[in-house]
C-alpha cells in the first residue's frame, strides 16, 4: 500500500508523467512487492528556476533532477530490497528525463504499521484481522 510523491524539475507534461508513473509503479511492484491496485502515486513539476542544488539554478545547469518520496509499511521490505529499488529508480529516472543530478533523492520512509492505512483502516487493522482467519 504504498504511497509515491514524485517531483520533477521542469515544465508540465502529462504523457512523462504517465509515463514515470508506470514505471514507478512497476518498480514498486517487482523489486518491493507492493501490490499495484492500492499504490497511489502523484507526479508534481516544479520550474526549474525554482529549484536549487548547491546554491545554483536547475535551469542554469545541464542535469535534471528529481525527488521521489515512497511511504511504505515498517518492517515489509530488506534493506537489500530498497538498495535495489533506489538504483532502478534512479536508473528509469534518467531514462525517462535524461542525465541527471547527483543530487537526485529517493527516500523511503518506513511507516509504523498503526500510523497509517487506507480504506478506513490501518495497516495493523489489517494484519490483525488477516491472522485471525
Amino acid at each position: 500500500m504504498p504511497y509515491l510523491y514524485v517531483r520533477i524539475a521542469g515544465d508540465a507534461d502529462p504523457a512523462l508523467a504517465e509515463r514515470i508513473a508506470t514505471d514507478l509503479l512497476a518498480i514498486t511492484s517487482s523489486v518491493l512487492g507492493k501490490r499495484e491496485a492500492v499504490t497511489s502515486i502523484s507526479v508534481d513539476f516544479v520550474p526549474a528556476s525554482m529549484w536549487f542544488i548547491g546554491g545554483s539554478r536547475v535551469a542554469d545547469e545541464e542535469p535534471a533532477t528529481f525527488y521521489l518520496n515512497i511511504k511504505i509499511t515498517e518492517g515489509t521490505n530488506t534493506k537489500d530490497q530498497k538498495a535495489a529499488y533506489v538504483g532502478k529508480v534512479f536508473a528509469a529516472m534518467q531514462a525517462s528525463i535524461g542525465p541527471l543530478a547527483a543530487a537526485s533523492y529517493i527516500v523511503i520512509d518506513d511507516v509504523r504499521a498503526d500510523a497509517w492505512g487506507f480504506e478506513g483502516q490501518t495497516q495493523e487493522q489489517r494484519y490483525i484481522a488477516a491472522k485471525a482467519l
